[in-house]
């Protein structure tokens, strides 16, 4: 694994240990609607993001 896959891979892992409560989930969507579904977005967005990075370029 090169170094920047390692550190793509430690970025997810964080955000996956980050993003998993609850809680944080309840007080976006108590922000409103829309606030939680532009997040919720912007998550998906940049999951696809970093795993996409991950498994490199296509041949």
């Amino acid at each position: 694994m090169t170094t920047s896959r390692f550190s793509l891979f430690l970025l997810l892992c964080v955000f996956a240990t980050a993003l998993t409560s609850c809680e944080a989930i309840g007080d976006i969507f108590k922000a409103g609607a829309y606030t939680g579904i532009i997040a919720v977005f912007l998550v998906v967005a940049l999951l696809f993001f970093i795993v996409n990075k991950m498994r490199g370029p296509r041949s």
